[in-house]
């Protein structure tokens, strides 16, 4: 089995997760923390799907009609 390399630098992120990651525990908290991470960029998502519908002019008749010409 081949390991795989690391090039460094690691990015802010990578180098905080390795320090917590790090320390041992509870397979609770691992799941707590994905939880946390899903909805952080969930909300930074939507927030760019926001930014990019009002840059766009987009309103709900126009998507209701994309919709139903599917």
């Amino acid at each position: 089995m081949t390991n795989p390399s690391v090039h460094p630098p690691l990015s802010n992120v990578q180098a905080e997760l390795l320090k917590l990651f790090s320390a041992e525990i509870p397979e609770s908290h691992l799941l707590e923390l994905k939880k946390v991470m899903a909805k952080f960029l969930l909300d930074k998502a939507r927030d760019k799907a926001d930014a990019i519908w009002q840059e766009k002019g987009y309103t709900d008749d126009q998507l209701e009609k994309i919709l139903q010409s599917k």
